[in-house]
């Protein structure tokens, strides 16, 4: 099979490269997917980078880059239904705590992590449901149903932001997102119902009054560090901070006291380690809401495999308006 392969940390073009390695056959309950398309994602830029704190060497000799992907199930292994031959696929985890990903044309992996495309998604957007795609439905709906409720999604215009801004005005939430520039046009054009500039000084007040004075029930939260403070502010009696990122600053200060009198639930999650059963609901909510034509998750770029240094770069870049992907198939 081809796969992008590093041994080493650094810079995407001084330690990519194109490799063939020999095709792997799937061991009991596991399938071969043959790879259509790669998602690239900010944690494989960091990953291969070197970038997580008091990890000085790759933690495998060779790794096969990234998490997420499409295809299809071109063999199974004992214990699984041969029927799975065939399939259309979404893949989540492909890399996580592994050596190899998905940047590569084949892959060998537990079944539960090749998930049945629904009907009439492609495959493209497949390989955008992984990370992002959980991320934000968890987020989202990791406390239960949404509507009625007021959710603020604070950088709504980012990957797992525009995602999140959809699925909750799908799930009938009031839906308010914070974003900059060209970013508070596409909020809207998600469907949030009000769009604040998030540099604006008066942030905390400007999200209330768009929810008439009231305080909101939840917020899906992409820099807590910085908006730790007007999260406290702004959210309702016995609500909760769901916090996905906080990159900017990674040891933020927790305003305890206005939390404590809210009684307020500060939830972090980390969707490679999703128990089950909240993953397992995470993914009917994202296939319904693409059943019901709810959700755009839009690719950017598409750079063939042999060119994965620049899709490295592309996301590092940051200001994209979609996935960026790698097309695998060859």
């Amino acid at each position: 099979m081809h796969a992008i392969t590093y041994s080493r940390f650094g810079a995407p073009a001084d330690v990519l490269a194109l490799t063939d390695l020999p095709t792997p056959d799937p061991a009991p309950g596991e399938v071969l997917v043959e790879i259509s398309h790669s998602g690239v994602n900010p944690s494989d830029i960091k990953a291969r980078a070197g970038a997580r704190p008091g990890v000085t060497k790759p933690p495998f000799d060779l790794i096969v880059p990234h998490s997420d992907g499409a295809g299809r199930v071109v063999a199974v292994g004992d214990g699984v239904p041969q029927d799975r031959i065939g399939q259309s696929v979404w893949i989540w985890n492909g890399q996580w705590q592994r050596p190899f990903g998905t940047a590569a044309t084949h892959i060998c992996l537990p079944e539960v992590q090749a998930v049945p495309l629904p009907d009439g998604v492609s495959a493209t957007v497949g390989a955008t449901l992984g990370i992002p795609g959980l991320t934000a439905a968890h987020a989202v709906f990791g406390g239960g149903d949404v509507a009625g409720k007021t959710l603020l999604i604070q950088g709504g215009s980012g990957t797992v932001g525009h995602l999140a801004v959809q699925l909750a005005r799908w799930g009938g939430a009031q839906v308010i997102a914070t974003a900059r520039g060209a970013g508070l046009d596409r909020c809207t054009r998600a469907g949030a119902h009000h769009v604040v500039d998030f540099d604006s000084d008066e942030l905390a007040q400007k999200v209330l009054a768009a929810n008439g004075d009231a305080p909101v029930d939840r917020i899906v939260e992409v820099e807590y560090g910085l908006n730790a403070a007007t999260d406290a502010e702004v959210i309702a009696p016995n609500g909760t901070i769901c916090a996905y990122g906080s990159a900017r600053d990674m040891t933020p200060t927790i305003p305890f006291g206005p939390m404590l009198f809210k009684a307020a639930k500060l939830d972090i999650i980390l969707i490679y380690i999703l128990p089950p059963q909240q993953r397992a609901t995470a993914i009917s909510k994202l296939h319904d809401a693409l059943s019901d034509s709810a959700l755009d998750s839009p690719v950017a770029q598409i750079f063939a495999l042999a060119d994965c240094h620049s899709a490295h770069d592309a996301v590092a870049r940051g200001a994209r308006d979609g996935a960026i992907l790698l097309e695998v198939a060859t």
